[in-house]
C-alpha cells in the first residue's frame, strides 16, 4: 500500500474498531499506537485519547535515547504469513497493555490499551492487539485496489477469537501443539449454557472440559456410556445436568463434545478449560487461573468485584497513620464491598476520616466494633444488608449503622442512580472528610466524596476520521 492516505485510512479503520471492541470488552477503553514505517524515517506516535500521557520519560528513554528497539526480535517466530508480523518485546509500561511487532510493510508498531484494575487476565487482550498489529501489516501489504476495509469490523467483534486464541496459546505451551479440545465449540456451548434456565433458575455449577485422552486418568463419581453421552451443543440438556454439581464440590466433565460424567474434582488433569457458573454470570478459567467473566451472552474481561484504586488512593493521602492502619482499613471496607456483591444486595458504607467521628442519624452503638477483629468484621458485613448506611472511621471503628444520610439537593444529582447515589453526593457536599462508598443492587460500585463521584473510567475523545498526519514522537513528547 504505497498511498499514504489509505494507509491512514487503514490505520484509522482499524483504530476504531480496535477501540469500540475492546471498550464492549473491558470497559471504556482507549487505544495508542507507536509506529516506524521504514527504518530511515522517524517514529511517530498515534495518541489521540492521551493514554500515553505520563509515560513520556520512559518513551524516551526507550526510543529516542537507544536505539535498542530497532534490533532484531528476540527469536520470536513470525506468525500470519502475507503481512507477516514477527513479535518484538513487550515494554511493560505502568497501567498499560502493550503488544509490538515487526514485519516487512511496516518496520516496527507498538500498539497500546490501558490495563483496567479489575481484568480477570491480560491474555486476551493482548492477543487483541497482536491481531491488530497483523492486520495493518496485511493492510499495508495489500495494493491500494486490493484494500476493503474490511479490518475495523474484525476487530469490532473480536472477543470471543481474543479468549479462543488466548486459550489456545497456553494449552500449546502447557500440553504441547496436538491438542484435541476444539476451543470454538466449548466457548459457544458456554455461552449457550449461560443464558438457559431451568424453570426459572439460572446455571450454577462447574462444567469442566478436558482432553479426551485424559478422560481415562479421572476417577468418576458415575460416567455416561460413550453411545449416550449428552452432547455439549444440546444447551438444554447440559443446563439439567448442571443441576447434579450445583452447590457442591462436584463437577461436570465433558470432552469438548459429549458430557462424560461426574467427577468429585480431585485429579483432575493439570491442563483444563473451566466453566463456572454462578448463576447470571459466570467465569472461564484455564484450571484455577480466571481468562474472563461472561454474562448477557458474551465474554467480558471484568472480575465482576470493584477494586476500589480510587478509595486506596484517597485513604493514602489521608492523615491516617501508621500506613499498616491504611491497609487494614481499605482490606476491611474491600470485604464489606465485596461481600454485598456476592450475595447481589446494595449498600452503603460512610468513611469518616476525621479525628473524632462526626454525628450521623442512625443505630449508633454503646461500645464502637472493632473491625480488625474477625467476628465484628463479619458482624458488619451483616449490617450491612439493613436500610441505611455503615458509619466507619478512621480508628478502624464502626460507630453505627442503618445511619440516614441527609442534605441539601445539589447540582450534581442524578435521578436515574437511586436513593444510596444521590443521598451520598448530598451528605458529602456538606461534610469534609468524608468518602462515601455506595455499592448498587446491579453491581456498580461508586467512590463520592464533596458532592462528587469519583470516577476511574478513562476519558474518550472521539477519534477524528480527518485524519491528520500523527507527530513524530520527539514533538509529542515536547508537546
Amino acid at each position: 500500500m504505497t498511498n499514504p492516505a489509505v494507509r491512514r485510512l487503514s490505520a484509522f479503520h482499524i483504530f476504531e474498531g480496535l477501540q469500540e471492541g475492546l471498550s464492549r470488552y473491558s470497559g471504556a477503553s482507549r487505544v495508542a499506537i507507536i509506529y516506524v514505517v521504514r527504518p530511515e524515517e522517524s517514529i511517530h506516535v498515534h495518541d489521540p485519547q492521551n493514554l500515553l500521557r505520563g509515560h513520556e520519560p520512559k518513551l524516551k528513554e526507550l526510543y529516542l535515547d537507544s536505539s535498542d528497539w530497532m534490533a532484531e526480535n528476540n527469536g520470536s517466530k513470525a506468525t500470519g504469513g502475507f503481512g507477516r508480523l514477527t513479535p518484538v518485546e513487550n515494554l511493560q509500561l505502568a497501567g498499560l497493555i502493550s503488544f509490538g511487532g515487526k514485519s516487512d510493510t511496516l518496520f516496527y508498531q507498538m500498539w497500546f490499551t490501558e490495563h483496567h484494575p479489575d481484568i480477570c487476565s491480560t491474555g486476551p487482550t493482548e492477543r487483541w492487539l497482536e491481531h491488530a498489529a497483523w492486520l495493518l501489516s496485511k493492510d499495508i501489504a495489500a495494493e491500494d485496489k486490493y484494500y476493503t476495509g474490511t479490518s475495523g469490523y474484525v476487530l469490532r467483534e473480536y472477543a470471543t477469537h481474543a479468549v479462543r486464541d488466548f486459550i489456545i496459546d497456553e494449552l500449546n505451551v502447557r500440553i504441547g501443539m496436538d491438542i484435541e479440545l476444539r476451543i470454538y465449540p466449548i466457548l459457544d456451548a458456554v455461552l449457550g449454557i449461560s443464558k438457559t434456565t431451568e424453570e426459572g433458575a439460572w446455571p450454577r455449577g462447574e462444567l469442566v472440559f478436558i482432553e479426551p485422552s485424559a478422560a481415562h486418568h479421572l476417577n468418576f463419581m458415575t460416567s455416561f456410556p460413550p453411545g449416550e453421552r449428552p452432547n455439549i451443543q444440546n444447551f438444554k440438556h447440559a443446563r439439567k445436568l448442571l443441576q447434579a454439581v450445583e452447590y457442591s464440590d462436584r463437577k461436570l466433565v465433558s470432552d469438548g463434545r459429549t458430557v462424560i460424567g461426574i467427577t468429585s474434582g480431585v485429579d483432575l488433569p493439570d491442563a483444563r478449560v473451566v466453566a463456572d457458573f454462578r448463576g447470571r454470570h459466570g467465569f472461564l478459567k484455564l484450571n484455577q487461573d480466571p481468562v474472563c467473566s461472561f454474562y448477557d451472552g458474551s465474554f467480558h474481561s471484568s472480575t465482576r468485584q470493584a477494586k476500589l484504586v480510587q478509595l486506596e488512593e484517597i485513604l493514602l493521602d489521608s492523615t491516617i497513620e501508621p500506613e499498616s492502619e491504611i491497609y487494614k482499613l481499605f482490606k476491611a471496607v474491600c470485604g464489606i464491598v465485596h461481600s454485598a456483591e456476592g450475595k447481589k444486595y446494595g449498600c452503603t458504607i460512610v468513611i469518616d476520616l476525621n479525628k473524632t467521628p462526626i454525628k450521623i442519624s442512625g443505630q449508633h452503638l454503646e461500645a464502637p466494633l472493632d473491625l480488625r477483629e474477625t467476628h465484628y468484621l463479619e458482624l458488619t458485613k451483616s449490617f450491612s444488608k439493613l436500610d441505611g448506611a455503615l458509619h466507619v472511621g478512621a480508628d478502624m471503628h464502626l460507630h453505627g449503622f442503618a445511619c440516614i444520610l441527609d442534605g441539601k439537593s445539589i447540582s450534581g444529582e442524578d435521578r436515574s442512580r437511586g436513593a444510596r447515589f444521590n443521598s451520598a453526593l448530598r451528605f458529602t457536599a456538606e461534610h469534609k472528610n468524608i468518602v462515601i462508598v455506595v455499592v448498587s443492587f446491579d453491581r456498580p460500585v461508586s467512590i463520592i466524596q464533596g458532592g462528587l463521584e469519583i470516577n476511574a473510567t478513562c476519558t474518550r475523545k472521539p477519534v477524528s476520521s480527518r485524519l491528520p498526519k500523527p507527530p513524530t514522537l520527539k514533538n509529542w513528547i515536547s508537546g
